[in-house]
């Protein structure tokens, strides 16, 4: 039986269907969701998201922080931003890393490191 997976930002449903297998980092660590994982909930850190599909096709997703809920074969994954590989402008991620190394006085360490891993998650992605 396999995995209802859905991946939900405050904008749209980004995905929704079926895999055999998730892989997600938390605040405790990576993480596989498979069939029959027990209920969990835990804090999404900024990182790749990997929907392993039924086909054996990988389905990647930069997930900036969120939440992740599995229950009864159903993992699903709320994230304020996230994006699928396919949706990622490459362009536009390594302008907001140089905007992020240039502004380095003006942020804090927590915000220009934060910013930097984003860049870096979505091109990460990206370039798969």
């Amino acid at each position: 039986m396999p995995l209802q997976v859905e991946l939900v930002s405050p904008e749209r449903i980004l995905f929704s269907g079926e895999a055999r297998e998730v892989v997600a980092r938390t605040a405790g660590g990576d993480i596989a969701f498979l069939e029959g994982h027990v209920p969990f909930i835990g804090t999404l850190q900024i990182h790749p998201v990997q929907i392993h599909m039924l086909d054996g096709t990988v389905e990647e997703v930069a997930v900036h922080e969120g939440f992740v809920e599995c229950a009864h074969d159903r993992v699903t994954i709320l994230s304020d931003v996230a994006e699928l590989k396919s949706q990622i402008d490459v362009a536009r991620a390594e302008a907001a890393r140089a905007r992020a190394e240039a502004n380095a006085e003006q942020l804090d360490d927590v915000e220009r490191e934060a910013a930097l891993r984003r860049a870096h998650v979505r091109l990460q992605v990206a370039q798969g």
